[in-house]
């Protein structure tokens, strides 16, 4: 509501064992609970009563009030594993989700996994122009916004649909350094 229906949720299951663990929760399975959450949260922002019985989750007779703008409210994945001989979670993407977040550089390397995550798309019976990609920027410091924008163009060179920039390495002390850094790159881009 507070986007005007402009909301785009991340989600990804995650790689640190400990943290499920912490949780009480089995790290072996997260990937087909994941799937099953997904379907959850997709009955939920689109109907006005669910009801549902999964292998991990139980919704008797509930809704959510008011519903979301967007029906239902997109999904984009994370993950990186997968890539090469193992394409399980990119499958998992391709066959669920609305987008595909890379947390990788534009490097030597992403050309080459936009394209397959895109064949993979469309193995999975889905257009690829349907599914998109939200690349990652690295600022390095506070000084290579230059570098940073040249990431941009690259991403927008392979089909990217967003791409975010990530201060958190740059060696900014402060938030208002982290605002800053992004205001500057807004301004070099355009």
């Amino acid at each position: 509501m507070l986007s005007g229906g402009r909301l785009r949720l991340g989600v990804g299951i995650g790689w640190n064992a400990v943290e499920y663990e912490a949780l009480g929760q089995d790290f072996h399975n997260r990937g087909r609970r994941y799937e099953e959450q997904v379907e959850v949260l997709s009955l939920l922002w689109t109907q006005q009563s669910v009801s549902f019985q999964g292998r991990w989750h139980s919704v008797p007779e509930a809704g959510i009030n008011p519903l979301p703008v967007q029906s239902p409210i997109p999904i984009w994945m994370g993950g990186a594993s997968g890539m090469g001989d193992d394409d399980r979670v990119l499958r998992r993407i391709a066959r669920l989700a609305d987008g595909w977040i890379l947390n990788q550089r534009a490097d030597r390397t992403a050309p080459d996994d936009v394209a397959r995550f895109r064949e993979i798309v469309r193995e999975e019976g889905r257009d690829p122009a349907s599914v998109g990609v939200d690349g990652r920027v690295p600022l390095e410091s506070a000084n290579a916004i230059d570098n940073a924008a040249r990431a941009l163009e690259t991403w927008a060179g392979l089909g990217a649909d967003y791409a975010a920039l990530n201060t958190m390495n740059a060696g900014l002390a402060a938030p208002d350094a982290h605002i800053d850094a992004l205001r500057r790159f807004k301004e070099a881009v355009g």
